[in-house]
């Protein structure tokens, strides 16, 4: 039983919502966004807030999603969201050029990846790339996808690190003696 929907999320004052029918348009300094409301959860609109409601007992998880996904929409448009890559290896870089970034990992190749339009890469040094977006959704996605390029294995350390991942080091497998 969701709780989450029962409370309202907070507009401020950067953040401008129109509504058509089920659809909330969404509109700051970031970025605009569109999101359809399911069809079985009703919202209404007051100056600085947005609370939803649902129609059936059995509809307060949805319910609570929506508000969810409302609430990251208003917090992508107007204060937008961060992720952190961090490359670690001996060799592994990377170049941000425009709205590409060319990884060198290790490969006999190096490896391009096209950011959407949507989606803006800054470049700390070599091994170190902040990418921004209004949405939290499709940026981690694309961090899923770069990140898929080498994951991070446990007995070296060596891989594509998300936002300070830890992963677990393992110890390397012993011969047996006899």
């Amino acid at each position: 039983m969701s709780r989450i929907a029962k409370d309202p999320v907070n507009i401020p004052e950067s953040v401008n919502i129109t509504t058509e029918g089920q659809a909330i348009n969404f509109k700051g300094p970031k970025g605009e966004m569109t999101l359809e409301v399911h069809k079985s959860v009703s919202f209404s609109h007051e100056e600085n807030s947005l609370q939803v409601k649902w129609k059936k007992d059995e509809d307060r998880a949805i319910a609570g999603t929506m508000r969810a996904l409302i609430n990251n929409y208003v917090k992508g448009v107007g204060d937008g969201f961060e992720k952190n890559i961090k490359l670690n290896g001996v060799g592994y870089r990377a170049k941000v050029q425009g709205k590409k970034i060319t990884f060198t990992l290790g490969f006999s190749h190096p490896v391009d990846y096209e950011l959407p339009s949507t989606i803006e890469a800054k470049q700390e040094n070599q091994t170190e790339i902040t990418l921004s977006s209004c949405d939290k959704q499709l940026l981690g996605q694309v961090c899923a996808e770069i990140r898929a390029f080498r994951p991070p294995e446990p007995y070296k350390g060596k891989g594509i690190f998300i936002d300070n991942e830890h992963v677990v080091r393992k110890e390397r497998k012993k011969a047996a003696a006899g």
